[in-house]
C-alpha cells in the first residue's frame, strides 16, 4: 500500500513561483509513488469573500497551472474542494472539539487579524480546522507544506489525535510535514519582507503565466539598496531576499559569481537584476507556454475535474461513512 498525500493551493488568483517551488514541484515528483490527493482550495478561499466571476476564474487558473506544471490526473487526484461535500462535515465534527483558546493562538490567525482589522471572520479562525478536515479525510500521513503551514499541521495532529481519544479509537493517524528536497522551501517575495505572496500585491510575485517582459519589470523594480559599504558583510534581509532566489532558479554558478562580487563590493545591482529575471523567463517559458495551450481546452478541464471529484469522493465518503458510525449517527 502507497502511503497518502494530501496537499492543496487556495484559488486566490495565478500561482506564482513560490507556490512551484515551495509545493507543486514537489506534487509533480512524488505523485508516481505516492497516493496523492492535490486540491483546489476554493472554500478556504471564501474567507477573502471573492466575487462569484472571480471565484471561478481562480479556480479555473489553478487548475490549468497544476496541470502545466505536469501533475498527471491518471496518475494523482485532482479536485475540487468545493466539489467534495464530505469535507466540509468532517470540518463540522471537528469544529466540535476544537478550542477557542488555541484557534486565536494560531499565528497565522494572528497575522491575518493585525493585516485584515475589518475581515476577522469566524472562517478566519477556524481555518486550521478546515485544513486538518482536508487531510484527515483521506487519513494522509504526509503533507508537503511550506514552511509558514507547519503550525497548522500541528494543528491537524491535535484534532485528529482528540478525536481518536474522544472516541477510544485509532482512527486518524498522524500527518507530517513531507518534502523530496533537504528542507522545506521558502520563496522570498521582491518587496523586501518576508515570502512570495499573492496578498502582498502583484509586484511581490512572479508568477508562472507572466510574459518575459512583465517579469523584467518586476524584478528590477524590487527592493535593493545602495550596496554593500565594507567586504564580506552580512546581506541585509531585501538583499538576502534576492540572492534566495536566485538560488532558486539560477545555476550554482551564477549564485556563487554574485555572492563572490557581494562580498568584493564589485556588485552591480542592475547587472545582478538582469540576470536573476533572464533565469527566471528560462524558469517559466515551458510553463507559460503549457498554461496557454490548456487553458483553450474547457472540455479536458471539465473532465479533469469531473474525474478528479469521482475519486476523491469515494476516499471521502469511506471516512465520513466511519466517523459517522464511531461519533454515534446510525440510521433508524
Amino acid at each position: 500500500m502507497k502511503e497518502t498525500v494530501v496537499s492543496g493551493i487556495r484559488s486566490t488568483g495565478k500561482l506564482h513561483l513560490g507556490n512551484y517551488y515551495g509545493a507543486v514541484k514537489n506534487f509533480v515528483q512524488m505523485q508516481n509513488d505516492y497516493n496523492c490527493y492535490f486540491f483546489i482550495a476554493d472554500l478556504h478561499s471564501l474567507t477573502t469573500h471573492p466575487t462569484p466571476a472571480d471565484l471561478h476564474g481562480n479556480i479555473k487558473h489553478v487548475l490549468v497551472e497544476y496541470l502545466a506544471s505536469g501533475i498527471d490526473p491518471e496518475n494523482s487526484t485532482i479536485y475540487i474542494q468545493s466539489d467534495v461535500p464530505e469535507i466540509a462535515e468532517l470540518y463540522l465534527y471537528l469544529n466540535m472539539n476544537a478550542y477557542m483558546g488555541e484557534l486565536e493562538r494560531s499565528t497565522s490567525f494572528k497575522d491575518k487579524v493585525r493585516a485584515n482589522p475589518d475581515n476577522v471572520n469566524a472562517g478566519l479562525l477556524t481555518y486550521p480546522v478546515l485544513m486538518a478536515a482536508d487531510i484527515l479525510i483521506h487519513k494522509a500521513t504526509k503533507v508537503p507544506v511550506g514552511k509558514d503551514q507547519e503550525q497548522h499541521l500541528e494543528m491537524a495532529r491535535t484534532f485528529g489525535n482528540r478525536f481518536n481519544r474522544l472516541y477510544n479509537t485509532e482512527y486518524f493517524p498522524e500527518p507530517y510535514a513531507f518534502s523530496y528536497s533537504d528542507k522545506l522551501v521558502k520563496v522570498p517575495g521582491l518587496d523586501g519582507k518576508g515570502k512570495m505572496g499573492k496578498s502582498e500585491g502583484e509586484a511581490n510575485a512572479v508568477y508562472l503565466s507572466d510574459d518575459p517582459e512583465t517579469i523584467r519589470k518586476k524584478v528590477m523594480r524590487a527592493v535593493s539598496d545602495g550596496g554593500p559599504t565594507e567586504e564580506n558583510q552580512p546581506k541585509p534581509e531585501p538583499i538576502q531576499n534576492l540572492f534566495d532566489l536566485m538560488k532558486v532558479v539560477s545555476s550554482v554558478d551564477t549564485h556563487q559569481h554574485f555572492d563572490d562580487l557581494y562580498n568584493k563590493m564589485q556588485i552591480r545591482y542592475g547587472d545582478f537584476k538582469k540576470q536573476l529575471a533572464e533565469d527566471m523567463i528560462i524558469a517559466t517559458t515551458p510553463m507559460r507556454e503549457r498554461i496557454q495551450d490548456i487553458a483553450k481546452d474547457d472540455a479536458y478541464l471539465r473532465q479533469v475535474a469531473k474525474h478528479g471529484a469521482l475519486k476523491a469522493r469515494e476516499s471521502a465518503q469511506k471516512t465520513i461513512r466511519e466517523v459517522r458510525s464511531l461519533i454515534g449517527f446510525k440510521s433508524f
